[in-house]
């Protein structure tokens, strides 16, 4: 490549928390940018707090990747960006699914030789190596993949399970192998991955915010019965059932299953 970016990973203020393959997530340490006493004090505030400005940076070497919408900052290099669309078809597809997760219709495709540094964020972006995998997430988490990933819709098992569960009825999955980015709720040192071998996990809230496709997704009552459900104060519980891997996100405010009356 004929380019060098100066001040970015070299920069005092920037520090590389994850890579893998051409995804590196870069994570600063304070935002420098103070012209009033109110601005320095937010920002000192803010970075105690750990919540520092993130980016996420992607370098190809004639590979592709596919990005959420919108998301692009800058791009240097010999870099074609497409749609990604093909026909009229996959148009229609992309409108279903955008209507579906609430997640825009078209996610752009970036092909070429070069570098793109996508917009900042105080989310926590986190890097997964989905290896021969199918890797269910929540809405509004995906950010970028690469191509060799096959990102689609899955439906849920059951009309109840995602009205109860306090879920939508459908995700956005990535299957296959390659690299994929997400935008999550919490940073990736606190959450809680339960790895099941033909087992049961019961989680009171959706405090799950990803799971292995192969896991059948339920709603059902806390106790065997109803009295003992209402008793416990627990009510109803999403249920995941089988043999895969659920992350949890323990520190973030669930929106509350209902309770059995």
């Amino acid at each position: 490549m004929a380019f060098t970016i100066n001040n970015l990973t070299d920069n005092d203020n920037a520090v590389i928390k994850q890579q893998l393959g051409g995804f590196t997530v870069i994570e600063y340490k304070e935002d420098l940018s103070n012209s009033t006493l109110e601005d320095a004090q937010s920002n000192f505030y803010m970075s105690k707090s750990n919540m520092r400005n993130k980016q996420l940076m992607i370098e190809l070497e004639n590979s592709e990747v596919m990005m959420r919408a919108g998301a692009m900052q800058y791009m240097i290099g010999n870099i074609e960006m497409t749609t990604g669309v093909k026909g009229v078809g996959g148009f229609v597809r992309n409108l279903v699914t955008s209507a579906v997760t609430s997640t825009s219709a078209i996610k752009p495709h970036y092909k070429g030789t070069g570098t793109i540094l996508l917009e900042t964020t105080y989310q926590y972006l986190w890097l997964i190596d989905v290896d021969n995998d199918h890797i269910v997430i929540e809405d509004g988490m995906f950010l970028a993949c690469d191509t060799t990933l096959d990102i689609s819709v899955t439906a849920r098992k059951s009309l109840s399970s995602a009205a109860l569960g306090g879920e939508g009825l459908f995700n956005l999955s990535a299957k296959g192998r390659g690299i994929l980015a997400v935008e999550a709720p919490i940073p990736s040192e606190e959450v809680v991955i339960v790895e099941l071998q033909n087992d049961v996990l019961k989680v009171d809230g959706n405090f799950a915010i990803m799971w292995s496709h192969s896991l059948d997704f339920t709603v059902e009552r806390a106790g065997k019965t109803l009295v003992g459900s209402a008793a416990s104060g627990e009510g109803l519980v999403n249920v995941y059932r089988g043999t895969g891997m659920v992350w949890l996100a323990p520190h973030m405010q669930s929106r509350p299953i209902p309770t059995l009356s």
